[in-house]
């Protein structure tokens, strides 16, 4: 006797080979392999509707997997990350509205949920009045997808501390897969500073992107480290360190090194409730620095000399280069840093618009800072993130991110100290320790944007609110008995 599921069953049946067999037709018809994708893609929906969290856990693994990809001149993406992250936001999102219950009363009115919103919600406003309408369009649209694969899916998969460690683990585990590959083709070439980024293509643009998300999955290892109790699974986790410190050194990324004195700073801070102190004071340092800077055209005392600023093969001499300001990358960084608090003074409020930097700095740069890669052929942006904010969505969406970043930072520390759990307690720790480092290499650099660091500040933004709603329905159940 036919029963209901099977009638389903081959009705799906039927459905997909019938598309599939379109699908083919069309690609012989329209000499395009890419038409054959489509009937594939529906049936990763329709398993990913079946299971919304195996297409989120897929996610994550493809993250440090992924690379980029061109079309044409003018359309590229990464693959298959952006096309997941699109499947991931879409389907999470008609799940939720599908299953209105699934998204809580308290998910909704949480604190850093709230930040966010007013973010998001200057980021349109300035996107009105940007210098560059359709490309801040654009940043908005991938923006969407970002939050609804990074925000509201793992709100709704990370409901118990199993789907919290099946994510570290297939996330880690990617990027482990991904510095042992490098580790071995680096080798091949002596590990020489000139090859590194040959060793980390195609899955990085480069060492510096590559050893940023690199030092921000280090925490989780020990993370692992310390909740494990099995002798032999304590000493593989010990491996898998030194072997990820090791991948680090041969980075040659002096801002994830120094992400990572920064992150064992940050776990100190965290145990002495001085994080969110020493946050404030180091913004206001920055605000200092800033001001002395502009006095009497101070930065001028750091200009450096155009012929003398060279790319070194060998990383010793890149480092006496960077003490003395005569490597290129860091004579580059002042030109543009400089070019971009020039910008400010014009478009203080709303900004030039997101993504619109590269299209309006090069008028604001000061030549005695001008370097031989000033030209900028990879359209790179102002290697600041919190500059570029700044100057991309004015003083009030730099106000409101740094807001946003010091909550996010006051609930890891306030979480580690409430919980008693060891899995939500650790959890906390280690999302203050990755945000100290993502704030570190932004310093330098600007990943947020970035589908592999951006991908886990807001991942740690996530996990702050289920840690937060899940100690909470704990010690109010501790409570009731």
């Amino acid at each position: 006797m036919k029963t209901a599921v099977t009638d389903r069953t081959n009705l799906l049946f039927g459905l997909f080979a019938g598309l599939f067999l379109l699908a083919l037709v069309a690609a012989f018809l329209l000499d395009s392999y890419y038409v054959l994708a489509i009937p594939f893609g529906a049936l990763l929906l329709n398993a990913g509707w079946r299971n919304p969290s195996l297409v989120f856990y897929g996610l994550l693994f493809s993250l440090p997997l992924s690379f980029e990809y061109s079309f044409s001149a003018t359309l590229g993406t990464d693959i298959p990350d952006e096309l997941l992250m699109l499947l991931t936001a879409g389907l999470f999102v008609i799940y939720g509205i599908y299953n209105r219950q699934t998204i809580s009363r308290d998910i909704k009115i949480h604190l850093l949920i709230f930040l966010l919103t007013i973010l998001c919600g200057w980021m349109l406003v300035t996107i009105l009045f940007s210098t560059h309408p359709l490309i801040s369009v654009k940043y908005g649209l991938a923006k969407t997808w970002y939050l609804g694969a990074f925000v509201l899916a793992p709100l709704l998969v990370f409901t118990n501390k199993a789907s919290i460690r099946t994510a570290a683990l297939l996330l880690a585990g990617s990027m482990l897969l991904i510095s042992l590959i490098a580790l071995v083709r680096h080798g091949l070439t002596g590990f020489s500073f000139a090859t590194v980024n040959k060793a980390v293509s195609p899955f990085f643009r480069n060492h510096v992107n590559y050893s940023a998300m690199l030092v921000c999955l280090l925490p989780v290892w020990f993370a692992f480290f310390h909740l494990t109790k099995n002798k032999v699974q304590r000493w593989f986790i010990l491996a898998v360190i030194g072997l990820s410190l090791a991948a680090l050194f041969f980075s040659y990324a002096r801002g994830a090194w120094l992400a990572l004195l920064a992150g064992g700073v940050a776990f100190l801070l965290i145990r002495k409730r001085k994080l969110v102190s020493a946050y404030i004071l180091f913004i206001l340092l920055a605000i200092a620095a800033v001001f002395w800077l502009r006095q009497e055209n101070n930065y001028l005392r750091f200009a450096h000399n155009y012929q003398r600023t060279i790319f070194h093969n060998d990383f010793g001499d890149h480092l006496v280069a960077t003490y003395k300001l005569k490597d290129v990358s860091t004579a580059e960084r002042f030109y543009r840093w400089i070019a971009g608090v020039r910008m400010i003074s014009d478009q203080p409020l709303t900004g030039f618009g997101p993504n619109t930097f590269y299209e309006n700095y090069k008028p604001y740069g000061v030549p005695a800072f001008k370097t031989w890669v000033s030209d900028n052929p990879e359209h790179s942006t102002v290697h600041n993130y919190f500059l570029l904010t700044v100057i991309e969505q004015g003083y009030p969406g730099l106000f409101f991110f740094l807001i946003l970043l010091g909550a996010m930072l006051w609930y890891a520390q306030h979480l580690w100290h409430r919980t008693m759990d060891p899995i939500y307690k650790t959890t906390s720790m280690v999302t203050g320790v990755m945000l100290v480092m993502i704030i570190t290499v932004n310093c330098l650099s600007d990943l947020i944007e970035t589908d592999k660091v951006g991908s886990l500040f807001f991942l740690c933004l996530s996990l702050l609110i289920a840690v937060d709603l899940q100690t909470r329905k704990n010690k109010t159940v501790e409570q009731i008995n």
